[in-house]
């Protein structure tokens, strides 16, 4: 998976860089199909935002967490989106399985 990672307000450093890509990693555990994300990490005063948009087939996914340390963002925004894929994928299985 190919990750787009920008910064609003902060300097993106190697270890988010590092931090971000082992998180979304996990993503490629739970669903084969997710051809890129484009992380969005933003900070404003005291608050912390993380962004995501990935593209997988048959669609997009959109996940973001807020919190005063933008470590703890990224671990709550990938959980999101773990859960939203968890999902999707249950979705296409019950389809394909002709219960929906």
């Amino acid at each position: 998976m190919k990750i787009n990672l920008s910064g609003h307000h902060i300097e993106i450093t190697d270890s988010l860089r590092t931090f971000v890509e082992e998180k979304m990693s996990k993503l490629d555990r739970h669903y084969d199909n997710i051809i890129a994300g484009q992380v969005t990490l933003t900070v404003i005063k005291e608050r912390m935002t993380a962004e995501v948009t990935i593209s997988i087939s048959g669609g997009e996914l959109h996940a973001s967490a807020e919190s005063t340390d933008m470590y703890a963002a990224i671990d709550q925004m990938v959980e999101k989106l773990i859960r939203q894929v968890q999902k999707h994928k249950e979705k296409l299985v019950a389809r394909k399985q002709g219960q929906i």
